[in-house]
């Protein structure tokens, strides 16, 4: 993920820089409809129109080369800007190339560009989420209490390629913080995710989404510093939602305590309550 650029002009809320230089700015558009929608039975592909667009660098020549090969601009960071054009965060894209141009109704000099482009991290579901962060609505919990399975995959994507914007002037809790779990609402993995990440670093907040990256949060510099301390509150009820068996070193266990193995070994106290 790229840090704040700064450069969206007034309404723009997306940008794309070249993977190769910072220097190389490619421009801001309003609107980029079908970003977050895969095209049919091609896996990261995308057809993405970039309303009220103002290419500028490697997307610019390209412009003028429909068509060709030469349309093809490269690989870029695709930038989701808030209302100041500060970058909450990025996707990194390949093969943007340019294949229509039109005037755009939003004036100014700008076009209308379609682009195709691949990119397998940006998930459907995820830009409700990003529009929740730049209007300033992420900002109470259990906003993803009602979502299904898929959406709270993208709920947690978000959470990870916004984390430096959401915990920009913040840092780590000390050591010895006690950090209240909610339990009610764990009804699988990415719920749990989910309930973690906000547990410590509030609404919409990241803290692994899955085992591995949970390991490497409970080893600091993620919101949290062991030793610390977990009351897991309704645990009953969420280690009965989390029983599916999986492997560990050779042997097989519960979900459920594989996590407590793992915030033990991490130094974290887990008080089931």
């Amino acid at each position: 993920m790229r840090t704040s650029s700064g450069r969206g002009g007034e309404g723009q809320r997306y940008a794309l820089t070249s993977d190769e230089a910072d220097a190389d700015f490619w421009g801001s558009a309003r609107e980029a409809e079908g970003f977050f929608t895969p095209l049919p039975d091609e896996e990261g592909a995308r057809r993405v129109r970039l309303k009220g667009c103002l290419p500028l660098g490697g997307l610019l020549k390209s412009v003028g080369r429909v068509g060709s090969r030469r349309a093809l601009a490269g690989n870029a960071w695709f930038e989701l800007l808030d209302g100041a054009g500060a970058t909450m965060g990025s996707y990194f894209v390949n093969d943007v190339t340019v294949i229509d141009v039109e005037p755009s109704a939003c004036g100014g000099g700008l076009v209308d560009l379609t682009v195709s482009l691949w990119c397998e991290n940006a998930l459907a579901g995820a830009e409700r989420v990003w529009d929740l962060i730049r209007a300033g609505r992420l900002n109470r919990t259990g906003m993803w209490h009602e979502l299904t399975p898929e959406d709270r995959h993208a709920w947690l994507s978000v959470a990870l390629w916004s984390r430096e914007y959401s915990r920009r002037g913040r840092t780590d809790a000390p050591a010895g913080q006690v950090f209240a779990l909610d339990g009610r609402h764990i009804v699988d993995r990415n719920s749990f995710y989910c309930a973690i990440g906000e547990a410590v670093n509030g609404p919409g907040g990241y803290f692994g989404w899955n085992l591995d990256a949970l390991d490497d949060c409970l080893r600091g510099g993620w919101g949290a510093t062991p030793p610390c301390t977990v009351h897991w509150d309704f645990s009953a009820r969420a280690r009965a939602r989390l029983g599916e068996r999986v492997h560990s070193e050779e042997r097989e266990v519960t979900l459920f305590d594989l996590l407590l193995e793992i915030f033990e070994e991490r130094g974290v106290s887990v008080v089931l309550r």
